[in-house]
């Protein structure tokens, strides 16, 4: 009993410890469930934590995007301003406009400040061009902020950098010294006073610009370059006249013999002779002619001797580009007659006949009257070719268009064809073929009548003018042709006529690089002698020796080639059989070595 009652007890503990460590299991597990469960709930938050920064990171990101595509659509999108080009009509119209007042103030700021009868008599007139000028000098200043420059090729136009670039030129510093307002000493002084105003002289580098463009852009550059200079000595020598008479008046008029007379004497106190006597002396004096008064002061000496010097340097300079300039003027003259002398020569030393002779002299006029003198390859070579190539199309492009074989052809033909053009002048009675000559030109008539006569050279069968081509088949060989690349006709100038002219070679030569052209220029050429019954067709289809060795010699290059090919290939095949045969060695080997091992 005690025995059973003991194992019941151990039963009972047992029991009641299944039940405690069940119990703290479930402890356990509740633990590790509300463990678990902050894990996920943590883990959760942190994902939507991570969520949220990523939304929120997103959102900035996006923010911060779009304030990037704004800044970056700022920058790419400047305000646009208006910039000058200079290399316009505007921007030279701009430099003709500030030159006016530039050159106003350049020959009137000395003469008001040495003749007061001229700055007293007319002060509102004065004032109102004087500040018309400043007006001008201070647009000026915004023009110059504003002209673009060329980098790299193309036209600068950031206001900004035109600005700074602008700034740091002397050119800048000159210019905001010419606009100082020095009129405000007026205030002190009186309006009279025009010498206070000698800062405008220093915008002279417009004047001098509007000059070098307009000598660039005439079509009388050597006239324009003496009627400068001209106006060079104009000017200094009003600058002398005008010094002359502001010395005189501060010696003392009519103190001495050398100053301008006293203007109590009659006729000297008016402003006209005043101005014209001071003129005058002042040229006298820098042309070194003399005749003037002699100095008695030593003032007077040193003006006279600095007037001599000037003189001496700058009239020699000006004398002597006068002089160059108009002998350049005549230098094609010059050319052109020393050609002439020449041939004149070799003719007389060859003992050609009178009649030749003044035929050759007559075709010399007609070339210098005309002015057909100039060589057109010498004249265009320092171009690049194309601009070169544009100009001949310009000139004779329509002119060889109207030829009936290049119509229809394409653009780079007849723009090749253009350059290759020869230009050539015959005189009246000269013949430009003759029947039977071999054709290696053809024609095209620029200017002039052309007469297709007979064989005794009086019958005309037809007149060709403006226009009008000839020889054009002559020059293509076509085949079957009856007359073969000979002339068929005799062709005369009636006067003197303009041609150009395209040489068989010249053409073939193009050609060369446009084979269907050439087959279609072919087919047009064999066209047109099918319809005037010029060609055979026997010997059209027959074959010819040279298209036979032409076509034999093509097969055996062909041949050629192909057995340099079949070379090639034989040696890959070779090369790949031995590749594969040490392959299979190489196989067999390790199936021995496998088959040892087992």
């Amino acid at each position: 009993m005690n025995n059973s009652n003991n194992n019941d007890g151990k039963k009972d503990e047992k029991k009641d410890k299944d039940e405690k460590k069940d119990k703290d299991d479930k402890k356990d597990d509740k633990k590790d469930d509300k463990k678990d469960d902050k894990k996920d709930d943590k883990k959760d938050d942190k994902k939507d934590d991570k969520k949220d920064d990523k939304k929120d990171g997103k959102k900035d990101d996006k923010k911060d995007d779009k304030k990037d595509d704004k800044k970056d659509d700022k920058k790419e999108e400047p305000k646009e301003v208006w910039i000058m080009d200079p290399a316009t009509d505007m921007y030279y119209y701009w430099l003709c406009t500030i030159a006016v007042p530039v050159f106003y103030n350049l020959m009137f700021l000395v003469a008001r400040s040495c003749f007061n009868e001229l700055q007293y008599d007319n002060t509102t007139l004065w004032i109102v061009l004087d500040y018309i000028s400043d007006v001008l000098y201070a647009l000026d200043v915004f023009v110059r902020t504003r002209t673009g420059f060329l980098e790299q090729g193309l036209l600068v136009k950031d206001a900004k950098v035109l600005k700074e670039k602008y700034m740091k030129t002397r050119q800048f510093k000159l210019d905001i010294i010419s606009v100082i307002p020095t009129d405000i000493v007026f205030f002190h002084i009186g309006i009279n006073n025009p010498e206070w105003r000698f800062n405008r002289l220093f915008r002279l580098a417009r004047l001098f610009e509007f000059f070098d463009r307009t000598e660039t852009r005439t079509n009388f550059p050597n006239i324009f370059r003496i009627g400068n200079l001209v106006l060079y000595i104009i000017i200094i020598i009003h600058w002398n006249g005008c010094l002359y008479f502001a010395i005189s008046k501060v010696l003392g008029f009519g103190s001495d013999t050398w100053v301008y007379p006293s203007l109590d004497m009659k006729g000297f106190s008016k402003l006209t002779r005043q101005y014209i006597y001071s003129l005058y002396w002042s040229t006298l004096t820098l042309t070194t002619i003399g005749e003037t008064p002699p100095p008695v002061r030593d003032i007077e000496y040193f003006f006279v001797v600095v007037d001599f010097l000037t003189g001496v340097l700058i009239f020699a300079t000006i004398v002597g580009n006068v002089g160059a300039m108009i002998s350049n003027m005549s230098v094609a003259r010059v050319e052109f007659q020393a050609k002439i002398d020449s041939i004149k020569q070799y003719m007389h030393f060859r003992k050609v006949s009178k009649d030749l002779e003044a035929r050759v002299v007559k075709w010399f006029d007609y070339l210098w009257t005309e002015e057909k003198t100039c060589d057109e390859k010498q004249v265009l070579k320092n171009l690049p070719d194309k601009l070169k190539a544009e100009i001949a199309i310009n000139v004779h492009l329509e002119t060889l268009s109207k030829v009936r074989i290049f119509q229809d052809c394409e653009a780079g033909l007849l723009i090749e064809l253009v350059l290759k053009l020869q230009p050539q002048v015959f005189s009246p009675g000269d013949y430009i073929c003759k029947k039977g000559d071999i054709g290696r030109e053809m024609y095209i008539i620029k200017e002039g009548k052309l007469a297709v006569v007979a064989d005794d050279g009086v019958t005309q069968f037809v007149v060709l003018s403006d226009g009008a081509y000839f020889g054009e088949i002559s020059i293509l060989g076509i085949k079957g042709s009856k007359a073969g690349n000979r002339r068929t006709a005799n062709i005369r100038s009636v006067g003197y006529s303009d041609l150009f002219a395209l040489s068989k070679d010249d053409l073939m030569e193009v050609l060369l690089e446009y084979p269907d052209a050439k087959t279609a220029l072919e087919e047009k050429g064999r066209a047109i002698l099918m319809k005037d019954n010029l060609i055979d067709e026997s010997l059209a289809t027959a074959t010819d020796a040279k298209d036979l060795e032409n076509k034999v010699n093509q097969i055996e290059q062909s041949i050629e080639v192909m057995t340099v090919k079949f070379k090639k290939l034989n040696n890959q095949f070779e090369s790949s059989q031995r590749k594969l045969k040490q392959r299979l060695s190489n196989l067999s080997n390790q199936v021995r070595s496998l088959r040892i091992d087992e």
